[in-house]
């Protein structure tokens, strides 16, 4: 596919552009109760744990919705309703955990830094050392709001020393950021078809230790949103509590036996970092700045701080861009006026590159002279 295809080029953190064949799977209906559909349930829960090396310790739940649905499910299930949540907060995903918390009525204290910050490790540990009645740390390993990486590893060894339980949102960074269960204790760890492993909406999914779900019967709030219910459930029937979304699981299917060709983790992060460095150096070469230094920035979603030439209008520039066959992000940060370009999806440097050409078309049109930013 080329820049001027029909759709355009998702340069997003999800939904993203996605190959043909993921496409093309799509294309059959399925009964939910059907042989041939359970296998493939039982096959995306499989490779979902090889991915993150947890096939010995923990289970793949999977669940209807979008990646918040899942995050909200899985805390609501594994917090007990008299346990006490540390959220480490340096953006959007983690101010939404707290908000969900806040709604399910239950205890947990924060630990924010700004968006541009990793969490202090030093506070984490004297944090958990100072209050007793935390039971459960929630952590963001890929933080879109930035695009910046967390030192979840660091994060997880932090928890386990102090005898608590390591809930991981890793919606953005699951199959492109390594990430194993054998050197990151995790109680819990939540992602989506429609990020990096690159299916389409509708599906979100927890990875959680089996030894922690199997006391947590009774804690969720929500029928529909109890984990523990949906795995004793597929366990006992190899099906699904409600209706699931079958050709998001058939798609999805069909986009992680192409992320194992592609090499898997290693294969996914070597494609999306080459991405990333591309675009960095090409926006970099026409005076945009970018928020993170680069050893905080994922190969997931680059924040570039808004051009401080009175000719830049984000609007007009998204439209133009939109016009020439690509969609960016605007920003959603507090620390500085900014958007956000995605190097994630069905796309590698040939279109990451006919980005950039489309960028400088576009503020040649609008007559901006330089994407450089506001001194601080």
């Amino acid at each position: 596919m080329t820049a001027n295809q029909q759709d355009p080029w998702l340069l997003t953190p999800g939904p993203l552009t996605t190959t043909m064949r993921t496409k093309q799977a799509m294309l059959h209906d399925w009964g939910s109760r059907d042989a041939n559909f359970i296998e493939t349930n039982r096959r995306v829960r499989s490779q979902l744990l090889a991915i993150a090396e947890a096939q010995d310790s923990h289970v793949c739940v999977p669940l209807q919705g979008s990646g918040t649905f899942v995050v909200e499910a899985t805390i609501a299930t594994l917090l007990p309703r008299d346990g006490k949540a540390l959220i480490l907060i340096n953006g959007a995903y983690g101010q939404r955990m707290a908000k969900m918390l806040g709604y399910l009525g239950r205890a947990f204290a924060v630990l924010e830094t700004p968006e541009d910050t990793q969490p202090s490790l030093p506070d984490l540990e004297q944090t958990l050392q100072a209050d007793p009645a935390i039971t459960h740390v929630l952590a963001v390993h890929c933080e879109t709001t930035s695009g910046i990486i967390n030192p979840i590893e660091e994060i997880s060894k932090i928890v386990a020393n102090q005898g608590r339980r390591l809930i991981i949102d890793a919606m953005s960074a699951f199959g492109a950021v390594p990430l194993s269960a054998k050197s990151v204790p995790f109680d819990a760890l939540m992602a989506s078809s429609n990020k990096c492993l690159e299916g389409v909406p509708g599906m979100g999914f927890a990875l959680i230790r089996k030894s922690a779900l199997e006391i947590c019967q009774g804690n969720a709030h929500s029928l529909s949103l109890d984990m523990y219910d949906q795995w004793v459930n597929m366990e006992k029937t190899d099906q699904w509590r409600f209706t699931p979304p079958t050709h998001v699981i058939v798609a999805f299917d069909a986009a992680i036996s192409q992320f194992n060709e592609e090499g898997n983790v290693a294969g996914r992060n070597k494609r999306y970092a080459n991405n990333c460095r591309v675009l960095v150096a090409g926006m970099r070469a026409m005076g945009f700045e970018t928020l993170l230094a680069d050893h905080l920035q994922a190969p997931i979603i680059v924040t570039f701080k808004m051009p401080a030439d009175p000719a830049f209008d984000f609007q007009i520039f998204y439209d133009h861009l939109k016009d020439r066959g690509f969609i960016i992000y605007p920003g959603k940060l507090t620390v500085a006026p900014s958007f956000r370009i995605g190097c994630i999806g069905a796309l590698g440097e040939d279109e990451i590159n006919a980005a950039l050409a489309a960028v400088r078309a576009t503020i040649a049109h609008m007559g901006v002279a330089t994407g450089a930013a506001e001194a601080a």
